[in-house]
């Protein structure tokens, strides 16, 4: 089922362009092919940019025969359902965080692993190759097939109780996390109380005390505004926080080779755009956050150090839930990029 326009969080007006769907175009020709397309970020955002990017490269290459509609903001309603829509062929594509598919193909569960990547760069190098189109190849078995990963940032962890500088910081915190194992498991080794709340929901729980604290990137804490609510911030990019555009594959497969090939190429390339569109974008949604008066630390190496040996059982604890050599994999050509 479909959910409403999620409400706004307290004492932030909902943007207009949110209270009705995206796609007000005219109305496409009698035989073109419809692509609707969900997302669950603001219309503000690098994200829905990206995906307005996707539209104007499906329609160019297909020459107008996919017309493609973009639904932000959970229009079409949670992860969850729009994964599922996904499955069953009611929803064409969508542009998602990799983390909500992890339930439906453990391998994914590899891009939230903390620590997996150096740098940005590194880890899109990781998993716009060999390595990351590996482990999204069993989607296609449960009816959803991947395009590209896309870039939304390192995770930064805020809280309304103190400075978070060592994983002890942590211990007893209530911290919102996606309904994701693997994150949650991050955080229970390090002694916090993962609960996940959907996103919609972040701000009012942040508000009202349900969480002290959450984790994401620069994008999502200032589009979505936590910084109102939160009184610190640390910068520990512990995590890498990626997005992912999948289609549905019953309805990828009865497109003609010529069209599956521009889908696939316009994935790929709006992939690229959204990683400069976030990197130009971050600078900015730093020094809002700072401006507001959130007390802003980033880690030291020697701190960031310590997140990472107190998150080193998760790599003995999903091993066979990603696979040993896939992860082992990632790990190695992670080094090898961090050398280099």
């Amino acid at each position: 089922g479909c959910a409403s326009t999620p409400a706004a969080p307290a004492g932030e007006a909902a943007p207009a362009a949110e209270a009705a769907p995206a796609a007000e175009a005219a109305a496409p020709a009698a035989d073109a092919i419809v692509l609707k397309l969900g997302h669950d970020h603001t219309t503000t955002s690098p994200i829905e940019a990206s995906a307005q990017e996707f539209k104007r490269l499906v329609e160019e290459k297909t020459n107008g025969q996919i017309v493609v509609e973009v639904y932000p903001a959970q229009q079409l309603g949670s992860s969850r359902e729009m994964i599922e829509s996904l499955q069953i062929g009611t929803l064409e594509a969508v542009l998602l965080p990799t983390a909500k598919f992890g339930g439906f193909d453990q391998r994914l569960n590899l891009a939230d692993m903390p620590f997996i990547a150096n740098s940005e760069e590194d880890f899109m190098t990781i998993f716009n190759g060999e390595i990351g189109q590996e482990a999204m190849s069993g989607l296609p078995s449960i009816g959803i097939t991947g395009l590209a990963y896309y870039a939304e940032g390192f995770k930064a962890i805020t809280n309304n109780v103190h400075p978070i500088k060592t994983p002890a910081d942590l211990k007893s915190l209530k911290i919102r996390t996606m309904e994701a194992p693997i994150i949650m498991d991050m955080y229970k080794a390090w002694g916090a109380n993962p609960v996940p709340v959907d996103f919609t929901e972040v701000y009012n729980s942040l508000q009202q005390g349900v969480v002290d604290g959450e984790e994401n990137p620069f994008l999502s804490i200032h589009d979505m505004k936590f910084y109102e609510v939160q009184k610190y911030m640390t910068i520990s990019d512990h995590a890498y926080l990626s997005y992912y555009m999948a289609v549905s594959t019953a309805w990828y497969d009865a497109l003609s080779p010529e069209l599956q090939a521009a889908v696939k190429e316009a994935g790929i390339e709006a992939s690229a755009f959204c990683l400069k569109a976030m990197d130009a974008a971050n600078d900015g949604y730093l020094k809002v956050i700072e401006d507001s008066g959130t007390e802003v630390y980033t880690l030291t190496p020697e701190e960031r150090a310590a997140f990472k040996e107190a998150s080193a059982s998760l790599y003995m604890d999903y091993r066979d839930v990603i696979g040993g050599d896939l992860l082992d994999r990632a790990v190695a050509m992670s080094e090898e990029l961090a050398a280099s």
